[in-house]
C-alpha cells in the first residue's frame, strides 16, 4: 500500500531529525527563549505551504505568547487555486526580489527579536529579503528547511546567498528536496509530500524546548488552554490572559 510507504517515509524523516538535529534545535530554542524572556518576539515567516508551521504554532492550543506570525496573504492563500490569488501568482511573487523588503516595512522590530524563517529549498527571493532585512535590524535569523538536500542549489537572489547561507542557525528538516516521496505507477511525478510533516515536527520539538528553558528560568508562560475540555471552568480566563499579554506586547508596553 502506498499509504504505508508514505508512513514509512515520514517515520524515517522524524527519526533522522531526532538523530541529527537535537543539538541544533536546542541552540535555536535558547536564542528564542532569550527573546521571549526579554519581553520581545520570535517572528515567524514562510511562503506557500511553509506558512503551515507558522500557523500551527500560534495561536494554538498548547502554544504560548512570544511567537509572532507574519503571514502575507498572497503568499499563503490557495483555496481559490486559480483566479484571484492563485498558484500562478504565488509562484511569481515568491521570486520577486524586493517584495520581502516591503513586507518588513509593515512591522516594528527590535535587535532582541529573533526571525524564524521556514523555507524548504532556501532559494526564493522573498524569504531571503526578509532574512537580510532582519540581519540589518540586528536580529538573529534562524532557518528551518531541507538544508543538506538544498546544498549546491542556485539561489534566485542577487545577493548570491540562500537562506541557509544567511541564517545564524539552521535546523535541517531532513525532507527530500523534491518533497513528494512516493513513486506512482505510470507517472513521472511522485505523490505524498513530507516537508509539512517535517516542519511541524521540528516546530513542536523547538517550541516545547523553548517552554522547558523558560520554565526552568522561572518565566511565566501565557499558554493557550483547550477551551473544549469539559470540567475546566477557568480555561476562558486563561485564554483571555494570554490574549491580553499578546496585545500588551504588540503595543510595545
Amino acid at each position: 500500500m502506498l499509504a504505508k510507504q508514505w508512513l514509512t517515509n515520514a517515520r524515517e524523516i522524524m527519526s533522522r531529525i531526532e538523530e541529527t538535529q537535537l543539538d541544533h534545535i536546542q541552540k535555536a530554542a535558547e536564542v528564542m527563549a532569550d527573546s521571549i524572556e526579554a519581553g520581545r518576539w520570535v517572528h515567524t515567516f514562510g511562503c506557500g505551504h511553509a506558512t503551515i508551521p507558522v500557523e500551527e504554532m500560534y495561536p494554538r492550543i498548547g502554544g504560548f505568547v512570544g511567537f509572532h506570525p507574519m503571514v502575507e496573504l498572497p503568499l499563503t492563500f490557495f483555496t481559490r487555486i486559480t483566479g484571484e490569488m492563485g498558484v500562478h501568482q504565488f509562484v511569481f511573487l515568491e521570486r520577486v526580489e524586493g517584495y520581502g523588503v516591503e513586507i518588513m516595512k509593515g512591522y516594528t522590530f527590535d535587535p532582541q527579536d529573533t526571525m524564524w524563517i521556514f523555507s524548504h529549498s532556501g532559494i526564493n527571493n522573498v524569504n531571503i529579503d526578509v532574512a537580510l532585512e532582519a540581519k540589518k535590524r540586528g536580529m538573529k535569523v534562524i532557518a528551518y528547511g531541507s538544508a543538506a538536500e538544498a546544498k549546491g542549489k542556485q539561489t534566485r537572489h542577487s545577493s548570491g546567498k540562500t537562506i541557509f547561507d544567511i541564517a545564524d542557525l539552521v535546523v535541517d528538516t531532513c525532507a527530500p528536496i523534491g518533497d513528494a516521496s512516493v513513486p506512482l505507477k505510470n507517472h513521472q511525478d511522485k505523490v505524498g509530500p513530507v516537508s509539512t510533516m517535517a516542519f511541524v515536527t521540528c516546530v513542536w520539538m523547538t517550541v516545547t524546548t523553548v517552554a522547558e528553558i523558560l520554565a526552568e528560568r522561572g518565566v511565566k508562560l501565557y499558554i493557550h488552554p483547550s477551551h473544549n475540555a469539559p470540567g475546566d471552568d477557568t480555561s476562558r480566563q486563561r485564554l483571555d490572559e494570554a490574549l491580553a499579554e499578546y496585545k500588551r506586547r504588540v503595543a510595545g508596553v
